[in-house]
């Protein structure tokens, strides 16, 4: 169910977005149709959720894990309205595991960034971008695709646009559900970053 929040935003953001700043989605046809799932992208900017989001936009509301900071600040009723949900970055946050699980399991698109922070930024940041295995452990746990996706051009927008995003064929997992599930959810990580960067590579 798409919220009221959310459906704003994206009346108010879609001009911008696919006009002036012209996104292009490439690979639509791997997104799943119904039923809940795991989309795990690169993180380039704040800005990333619009080009990942709007071609999905307005029949699928996408769930993004927000850090609990956020929540400490005015954004927070328009980050709850649209649907976000509380990390604690940096330190193994199983309540927001649980309730994206949850989310996925109950059809839900959830959206992981397995790098778990944007990679460039002019200050040292406090968490360096690395490949996390959350997205992969959401995705076997809650028996769901695990999608990958790529974005580009959000760092530039100076240039304005255009703004472009691949999705991927879901990775691999059927062949991991009966394995331990630390080792599956690295195997399904590294196969999951390889499809992301293949992806990059078309952009």
């Amino acid at each position: 169910m798409v919220s009221p929040v959310y459906l704003l935003t994206g009346i108010v953001s879609y001009p911008f977005v696919m006009w002036a700043l012209r996104l292009r989605a490439y690979g639509t046809e791997h997104l799943p149709r119904a039923g809940g799932f795991v989309l795990a992208a690169n993180h380039v900017s704040n800005l990333d959720p619009w080009p990942l989001g709007m071609p999905l936009w307005p029949q699928r509301q996408l769930r993004f894990m927000a850090k609990v900071e956020l929540f400490r600040s005015p954004l927070w009723p328009i980050l709850k309205g649209a649907g976000a949900f509380k990390v604690h970055r940096g330190e193994g946050d199983e309540e927001a595991m649980r309730t994206a699980v949850r989310l996925a399991a109950d059809g839900e698109v959830v959206v992981i960034f397995p790098e778990g922070t944007r990679r460039r930024k002019g200050l040292v940041k406090k968490f360096q971008a690395k490949p996390h295995t959350g997205a992969a452990r959401v995705a076997l746990a809650a028996g769901v695709p695990l999608v990958p996706a790529a974005i580009a051009g959000t760092d530039s927008l100076r240039r304005l646009g255009p703004l472009r995003v691949a999705y991927g064929e879901p990775v691999e997992l059927d062949d991991l559900r009966d394995q331990e599930p630390r080792k599956a959810a690295h195997i399904a990580t590294d196969r999951l970053m390889t499809s992301i960067g293949e992806l990059e590579k078309t952009l």
